[in-house]
């Protein structure tokens, strides 16, 4: 496929023919010179499920159903797709400097859906900037960081979303505790004390179920090992692909495959049973000695998620902060000013002389 569709083209304004971008925390695209606002035709039918093994099998790990415009960033590796025209631009991951002209297309499994951002950059620096001012002993280079309109980037991260039904067989132990008291010797003489035990018995049986989404981070970029704690979206809020959505932000092509992203899905879904497994043995404790899993009828989509990223460098060491383009959630590490602490302690300790001077 040579070209791209109509859908991945920019949109020009009706009014004064500027691009139109998406508005987040709406359905609508919209001009920032003149206020003209369009809405963004919502699909018909909801997003669809694909058969994982069709892919796998026949089509091929690195099948493409889309081409997209990608920007490859020469000082960190990164990839990454711009939905309009920008005059000057710089990488997300690493603020170095890119070339438009240096656009390659690139094949990608088309996205079925994403989670649209809520957050417009106005309110996640204002985020940015809250969190920031509640660090003690940041320096207040990082500080005026905060207040840089071009230091935080939007960008729609990509994810596999695997789901299937599932089945184990298994053979394992129920331990079910129990106590005994015994008389042990010590230096105050004899004490009696209770000592817990375990009394096993075999257990074996079979667990199944539907496991639904499991999400799979598609980005091998370092910057993008998003927390635990940003990396919860509400996936009931996915929406049909468009490509308006993504007008004014920065979408990231997948570099983890659909066979990798396949098999790490695949290590969650053991955990998972092995959850089940436990809850059907029941009792205190468990043992599994041996669990056959086998997986059945398994889809998957390829979906963006959306989240606000800035990287911030400081005595030759990088500091990433995230915040959670649909919820607003906020994390990352900071560095912390030597300057700030050191005056701090030596006026602790002028405070603690002077006291003890005049006491």
């Amino acid at each position: 496929m040579e070209d791209t569709k109509l859908s991945e083209k920019k949109k020009a304004c009706a009014n004064c023919g500027a691009e139109l971008k998406y508005k987040p925390g709406s359905h609508q695209i919209k001009c920032e010179y003149c206020g003209y606002e369009e809405f963004i035709e919502q699909a018909k039918s909801s997003f669809e499920e694909l058969e994982l093994q069709h892919y796998l099998k026949v089509v091929g790990e690195q099948a493409y159903t889309e081409t997209i415009d990608l920007l490859h960033c020469k000082n960190c590796g990164g990839n990454q797709h711009v939905e309009e025209s920008y005059k000057s631009l710089h990488c997300v991951y690493c603020g170095e400097p890119l070339i438009r002209e240096d656009v390659e297309k690139e094949g990608w499994i088309l996205p079925g859906a994403l989670i649209p951002f809520q957050l417009d950059q106005k309110s996640a620096r204002k985020i940015f900037k809250s969190w920031v001012g509640k660090i003690w002993f940041a320096p207040n280079k990082l500080k005026r960081a905060a207040l840089d309109p071009e230091g935080l980037h939007g960008v729609y991260i990509p994810y596999w979303t695997f789901d299937s039904q599932l089945h184990a067989r298994y053979v394992g132990q129920r331990g079910d505790y129990y106590y005994e008291t015994q008389r042990v010797q010590t230096p105050q003489g004899v004490q009696t004390r209770k000592v817990r035990k375990t009394r096993w018995q075999p257990a074996s049986g079979e667990v199944g179920g539907f496991v639904d989404d499991i999400l799979i981070n598609a980005s091998k970029k370092k910057q993008t090992e998003i927390p635990s704690r940003i990396a919860r979206w509400n996936i009931k809020e996915l929406v049909p692909y468009n490509s308006n959505y993504l007008s004014g932000f920065v979408t990231e092509k997948y570099t983890i495959s659909l066979k990798e992203g396949h098999h790490r899905s695949f290590q969650k879904a053991k955990e998972i049973a092995h959850n089940w497994i436990r809850r059907d043995i029941g009792g205190d404790t468990q043992r599994i000695h041996q669990a056959d899993i086998k997986l059945s009828e398994e889809t998957f989509k390829h979906i963006l998620l959306p989240l606000y990223l800035s990287t911030y460098y400081y005595s030759g060491k990088n500091y990433n902060f995230y915040i959670n383009g649909q919820t607003g959630e906020i994390h990352g590490t900071h560095p912390i000013s030597f300057w700030k602490i050191f005056l701090l302690v030596l006026a602790i300790i002028i405070i603690v002389a002077l006291i003890s001077y005049f006491a």
